[in-house]
């Protein structure tokens, strides 16, 4: 799925994400989007740089590395904080 949610509401989004786990459940789901807060639903999260893998992992792990996941995930994070 590409960037599903983007035109929907926060609420709205909120309710699909919980579809998507419920449905994708014992599935491979591939999910592109922006908004990382839909990547921690993810099992493994793959970042891309000009076509390029540069980090993989899921979301503690990425965390952990404090590489470029991170360093995007916690500028989005304080936009809504």
């Amino acid at each position: 799925m590409d960037e599903p949610t983007a035109s929907l509401d926060p609420l709205i989004e909120s309710e699909v994400y919980e579809d998507f786990t419920r449905i994708g459940k014992d599935k491979t789901v591939i999910l592109i989007s922006h908004r990382l807060s839909a990547a921690k639903l993810c099992d493994k999260i793959i970042v891309l740089n000009n076509g390029e893998i540069i980090e993989q992992g899921s979301h503690a792990d990425l965390m952990g590395t404090k590489g470029k996941y991170y360093e995007v995930f916690t500028l989005q994070k304080h936009l809504y904080t």
